[in-house]
């Protein structure tokens, strides 16, 4: 007869005399395993709906920064058109769109 450790990491549980008759009598090891319910929810039902709005609002604000970028842009090249083109005339109104630099 060959001698084998119990399988698993319950083995330390289960008295080597018990093992061993049941190993050669063939007879099964029960082992009743005590288990608690959680109490409570799982920690993602709880996190996924903060990811979820998060990631929202990080997108909302990245959309505004990108609307004021395109906006600065945009005076900025209004500002630098209208000070190259000098005073702009129509029916007898002269307007000036650029103060010059002194």
């Amino acid at each position: 007869m060959s001698y084998r450790d119990p399988p698993g990491i319950i083995a330390p549980h289960i008295p080597a005399d018990d093992w061993r008759r049941a190993e050669a009598t063939g007879q099964p090891v029960v082992i009743v395993v005590h288990t608690t319910d959680r109490t409570g929810r799982p920690l993602h039902h709880y996190l996924f709906p903060i990811v979820v709005a998060g990631a929202g609002a990080i997108g909302i604000f990245a959309t505004v920064a990108a609307f004021l970028a395109l906006l600065d842009f945009a005076v900025h090249t209004a500002t630098a058109i209208a000070a190259a083109t000098g005073p702009l005339s129509v029916g007898g109104i002269t307007l000036k769109l650029a103060r010059p630099k002194n």
